[in-house]
């Protein structure tokens, strides 16, 4: 058998379906709805609290702190509590969370105060960012695991 006749023998997958489709609609359109709600309070929170130019985003510092606060807690929820429907980590997780956070907003920000010739300003946001999201995620979840799972027990 020549090589171009082995080639014509070769099993190729079937193309993607519409039943793939059918599968991952439903998780779309969860991510699309819950991503549409936090942004809508993420943009509301920016309403109640401006931000001046030049000076520290708190709305945006505080509105990454917590996400990040109620992501931790709902991991362990959905890990250690009960047993979530398939849609509700991306439609939560996914969608609203990660439409209510704005790491990329906190990008900008940090450009605009370091291009404004606020250096330090810059600086300190970025670090204070980081370190408040890092640690927002750890002591929420480590405080929900202690009171949540604990009273489990």
């Amino acid at each position: 058998m020549t090589a171009p006749e082995a080639e014509s023998i070769r099993v190729r997958p079937a193309p993607r379906g519409r039943s793939e489709w059918r599968a991952q609609a439903p998780v779309v359109a969860v991510v699309a709805i819950g991503g549409a709600l936090g942004a809508c309070g993420r943009y509301g929170l920016s309403l109640a609290w401006p931000t001046p130019p030049g000076s520290f985003p708190w709305a945006t510092f505080w509105t990454n702190v917590i996400g990040c606060a109620v992501i931790g807690v709902f991991m362990v929820l959905i890990t250690d509590v009960w047993a979530a429907h398939r849609l509700i980590r991306p439609f939560f997780g996914t969608g609203v969370l990660g439409g209510f956070t704005t790491f990329s907003t906190y990008t900008i920000e940090i450009r605009r105060l370091v291009d404004g010739g606020r250096l330090g300003i810059g600086l300190a946001y970025l670090a204070a960012t980081l370190c408040a999201a890092l640690a927002a995620v750890w002591l929420a979840s480590a405080a929900a695991r202690r009171i949540i799972v604990g009273r489990q027990r």
